[in-house]
């Protein structure tokens, strides 16, 4: 399906690897398709974006950035919330003096980009959120939103942060002041997640929320890594981008790991760990700060994961079983739905032991019941669209001429 004419798409977006790489392909599947795609993104990720065709609207931003240590999120689920209607607030003005006179024929929003909803609101155009996590469900108002409520309003700091939330809604003519409507509940999302990731898919209003399964494309331009030659089997340890100031359970990875018959491990490390933190490195052990995840992964046998909602997808579509060692915010539910999947196990932090981590991935990889059900999966996820279903439900929001 394409649109009666080429558009003006307008793509917002945080400086997140896990929010934007998702959202890669189906801008490239846009632009190939003859529309102009602005991406409105921090500096950091502006040359990614423009790898897809899409032009950069650059626009500075006080989330932290990928690189920055884990801490500067706070512990606190108010230090968590917070930052995002702060840099929302700071954003607004920039990207409405960028947009001025070249306003789109439609926005497209991240569910962490605050803004996009309240400028297409503003430019009477469409809006169409893009998730790229779990999302809301029938009783997902009183069995999560409802508690983070009574958190947040339980301290003064929560109680502020709501109130110019909600001021904020009002003064933006949002016709209405409640900020868990503003991405729980779009009119209409596409979710960049196979519906075997979502919590009680079941109960998840299709008339608004479309699974469109991975977008993920060859991600040729972030490299090729090839697995040796005397590789019997393969493991991928990677906790993601942001959660990576983990020394202890990295040795834990060595030790349990380094010397495995047969086995070769790629152990990215990310920014925050020394090489020589780890101690004594068997040869079967590669120790990276970086990998290019998709590519290992489809030549990998296992993989210990964070279970973040793009590792968790991306080890989906590659049929890798997966050992889940959850670190933060949707990660645990992930990671239960997986191990519900029958696909993984899930290691809790302080109990990734060695010898923990270990059994669970030998276990893993000879259970052919695994391997089963993750290609039973992934003729499911083929089934969902990917990334031209994605695109096609995105133009059939256009305006017509």
């Amino acid at each position: 399906m394409t649109a009666t004419k080429p558009s003006h798409i307008a793509m917002f977006s945080i400086a997140a690897h896990g929010h934007v790489n998702p959202s890669l392909e189906i801008i490239r599947e846009l632009v190939s398709r003859g529309h102009r795609v602005s991406y409105a993104i921090p500096e950091i990720f502006a040359a990614k974006v423009a790898g897809t065709g899409a032009e950069p609207v650059i626009y500075s931003t006080v989330l932290p950035s990928p690189d920055d240590d884990p801490a500067a999120w706070g512990t606190e689920l108010i230090d968590n919330v917070e930052p995002f209607l702060t840099d929302a607030m700071r954003a607004l003005p920039q990207l409405a003096a960028a947009f001025e006179g070249d306003e789109p024929d439609l926005v497209i929003g991240d569910t962490t980009s605050f803004p996009a909803p309240v400028l297409a609101h503003r430019w009477g155009v469409p809006f169409f959120q893009v998730s790229t996590h779990m999302v809301a469900w029938e009783g997902y108002r009183e069995e999560v939103a409802e508690p983070m409520r009574a958190e947040l309003e339980s301290s003064a700091r929560g109680r502020a942060y709501r109130a110019r939330f909600a001021r904020w809604l009002k003064d933006n003519g949002m016709g209405h002041t409640d900020p868990d409507l503003l991405s729980a509940r779009p009119d209409r999302s596409i979710v960049l997640i196979p519906k075997a990731l979502q919590y009680k898919a079941d109960r998840v209003d299709t008339s608004v929320f479309t699974f469109v399964g991975a977008c993920q494309g060859d991600r040729a331009d972030q490299g090729h890594w090839q697995r040796p030659a005397d590789a019997e089997k393969v493991l991928l340890v990677s906790l993601g981008s942001s959660f990576t100031k983990q020394p202890d359970f990295y040795r834990a990875c060595v030790e349990g790991f380094g010397n495995l018959p047969g086995w070769h491990v790629v152990l990215q490390i990310g920014a925050h760990v020394a090489r020589d933190a780890l101690g004594d490195v068997p040869p079967n052990v590669e120790v990276c700060r970086w990998v290019p995840q998709l590519s290992v992964l489809r030549q990998a046998d296992v993989f210990l994961t964070h279970a973040g909602a793009g590792g968790s997808q991306e080890g989906l579509a590659t049929a890798t079983p997966m050992v889940a060692v959850p670190q933060a915010v949707d990660q645990f539910g992930n990671a239960d739905m997986l191990v519900s999947l029958g696909v993984a196990r899930r290691i809790d932090t302080d109990a990734a032991t060695p010898e923990a981590l270990r059994e669970a991935v030998l276990a893993l990889d000879a259970d052919p019941e695994v391997a089963r059900r993750l290609a039973e999966i992934g003729r499911e996820m083929a089934a969902e669209g990917g990334t031209q279903r994605a695109a096609d439900l995105i133009e059939a929001e256009l305006p017509r001429a």
